[in-house]
């Protein structure tokens, strides 16, 4: 009788012991950055109930042996600790927050800046801008205070109103130019993801003004891009129409 028993006790416990193991999986998961949706590497993880732990591989992924309402816990500097219980999910899928404001990385190119190019073109047109700008009308001289022929001549001359027109020019390629020095397509591609025709249709429909440009922070300048995503993910084959240039209706005598 003891021996029936004993056999009985052994079986008990040997089939307690396969129908947990049978419980235990080894499941496949992927940790994600919750700000970019990219997939974060070298991510410590450990099952909080057998101790199991591991690193995932720079693609994100990782494998790890779990049983049903096991917690999983995921820690790397630079984010906020966090986990997630298992409950038969095929794949664990863990978004990690940032512990302090993303800012996206910028492949910087060398190239001048708005203000060398502008610099280099006010030396280039000299000329111009002293026609464009002949100062005041009014001079001062032996006799006293006067009008200025030559500012007034320059006012009202052929060569003035092209070397205004010149400056203009000059003065809009610097403002495209300090707005495309911040709004770069790398910049844009790291925050939505977009790439080619798409990447350049979002830039072109939705390019700040040379005033938001120079006011805006960083964050400020990336929160306007991921807004402007949104809406343009409602209609991304939308080309806005160009703005019309203004017309300076000019008689020449």
């Amino acid at each position: 009788m003891k021996d029936l028993k004993r056999i009985i006790f052994t079986f008990l416990i040997t089939f307690i012991s396969f129908s947990n193991s049978a419980q235990t999986k080894n499941v496949q998961g992927i940790v994600f950055d919750k700000e970019t949706n990219q997939r974060v590497g070298k991510v410590f993880i450990k099952n909080d109930k057998t101790k199991e732990n591991t690193f995932n591989n720079v693609r994100g992924e990782f494998d790890l042996h779990v049983s049903n309402g096991d917690t999983i816990v995921t820690e790397k500097e630079g984010f906020f600790a966090d986990t997630i219980r298992y409950t038969g999910q095929k794949v664990l899928m863990v978004y990690l927050k940032r512990s302090s404001i993303y800012i996206p990385e910028v492949n910087v190119v060398a190239r001048r800046s708005p203000e060398d190019v502008l610099r280099q073109r006010q030396e280039d047109f000299s000329k111009a801008f002293r026609l464009a700008d002949p100062g005041s009308i009014f001079s001062v001289g032996p006799t006293g205070a006067g009008v200025s022929i030559d500012a007034i001549y320059s006012l009202f001359s052929r060569d003035a109103k092209n070397a205004k027109r010149l400056t203009r020019i000059i003065r809009q390629e610097y403002e495209d130019n300090v707005i495309d020095s911040k709004f770069t397509p790398d910049l844009v591609s790291n925050l939505t993801g977009l790439s080619g025709q798409k990447l350049r249709n979002f830039m072109s429909n939705f390019r700040p003004s040379y005033y938001f440009v120079t006011i805006a922070t960083p964050y400020e300048l990336s929160s306007y891009i991921r807004s402007k995503y949104e809406i343009f993910k409602l209609n991304p084959n939308l080309r806005f129409l160009p703005t019309l240039p203004d017309i300076n209706l000019e008689v020449n005598n």
